[in-house]
């Protein structure tokens, strides 16, 4: 079955691939390419201090840019690309930069362990949590890696809104400086259960006003740490590899979930329903507040994503369900989690 997968993979990419080098045939004109960066520039505010960055800068957003408008005359594709802010940012560096999920095996716990939502049935075929006031605004990491905080943040924010009536904006920061463990270090990566667990300790997180984000690693407040707004009982994780186990979760109360945003299309994703390439290597945390059927008819998963308004649609990703991999679309279904309130 793995083999069958790879091969699958492959020739999916070679067949992309291939579309692309024959698009390649028209290169973008230079003029039009340096007009295009220095719109890009004015729009996304970017400056460098040196000639020869601005230069290196400018080389790498001509390719992206060409990859980009490719792809996108590929007409074969059910999403779209588009040159948002990390257009002057070769993959390795955007992973590096904007990435940061870590897992760590030492933490895996083989008993079998409660799923509250195993025998739920009437599951309905759609759900957005935005509509019914369980999701914050879209925020913005920035260059930490602590996807994994927002993406336990935002899954707690909607059981909160679910369990008292009240969204309240809570503290990406404060699990940042506080909670840390062997595999969960700040803007250095983490995973959500870790952040789950401090909550659970400190009884509590603080509303984000009180705890703000700077995008860095800080010294845990032990005073801002009392300013106590939202409380969880715990967390559960949902079977893994396991797409309608999630789909039952995620009908209930928003969920923390990891995946692989390896690749150019996940970084310049703008719109429609994302269906790779991708692997199952788990490297960056989003929450899944809904899912649905597109008007042709794919199904999806929504998830919130925390690269800012600029990324995506408005922020948001649709991305493929129900595939024939049980770990799900880049590895969706793999480690999924819901806190407890």
């Amino acid at each position: 079955m793995a083999f069958a997968l790879k091969t699958k993979f492959l020739i999916f990419m070679l067949t992309v691939s291939g579309a692309l080098a024959s698009a390649m045939s028209r290169i973008l004109d230079e003029a039009f390419v340096a007009e295009k960066y220095k719109q890009w520039m004015v729009e996304h505010g970017r400056t460098y201090e040196m000639r020869e960055e601005e230069t290196m800068r400018f080389q790498i957003f001509k390719n992206n840019l060409e990859f980009i408008e490719n792809f996108n005359k590929m007409g074969n594709q059910t999403y779209k690309l588009s040159t948002n802010e990390f257009a002057d940012l070769t993959n390795e560096e955007f992973l590096t930069n904007f990435a940061g999920y870590m897992f760590s095996s030492k933490n895996v716990s083989h008993k079998i362990k409660r799923f509250r939502y195993e025998n739920l049935i009437n599951v309905p075929d759609s759900i957005d949590w935005r509509k019914k006031g369980a999701v914050t605004e879209i925020k913005d990491q920035g260059s930490c890696g602590s996807c994994w905080a927002f993406s336990a943040v935002a899954a707690v924010e909607g059981v909160i809104k679910i369990k008292t009536g009240k969204l309240v904006s809570l503290s990406e920061q404060q699990l940042v400086d506080c909670a840390r463990t062997e595999s969960t270090r700040g803007c250095d990566s983490g995973w959500m259960d870790d952040g789950f667990e401090y909550i659970g300790r400190n009884q509590g997180l603080a509303k984000e006003s009180n705890y703000p984000y700077t995008g860095k690693d800080g010294k845990c407040s032990r005073r801002k740490e009392t300013f106590r707004a939202a409380q969880i009982t715990g967390y559960e994780d949902v079977p893994r590899d396991n797409e309608e186990a999630l789909l039952k979760a995620a009908s209930r109360q928003p969920v923390a979930v990891a995946l692989d945003c390896s690749g150019y299309g996940f970084q310049f994703y703008s719109g429609g329903v994302y269906g790779g390439p991708c692997r199952t290597r788990l490297n960056h945390a989003v929450t899944v507040v809904g899912y649905g059927t597109s008007e042709d008819g794919i199904k999806y998963w929504l998830v919130k994503n925390s690269w800012g308004k600029s990324w995506g649609e408005s922020g948001y990703m649709r991305i493929k369900r129900d595939v024939h991999s049980k770990k799900g679309l880049c590895g969706i279904a793999k480690k999924p989690s819901y806190p407890v309130a």
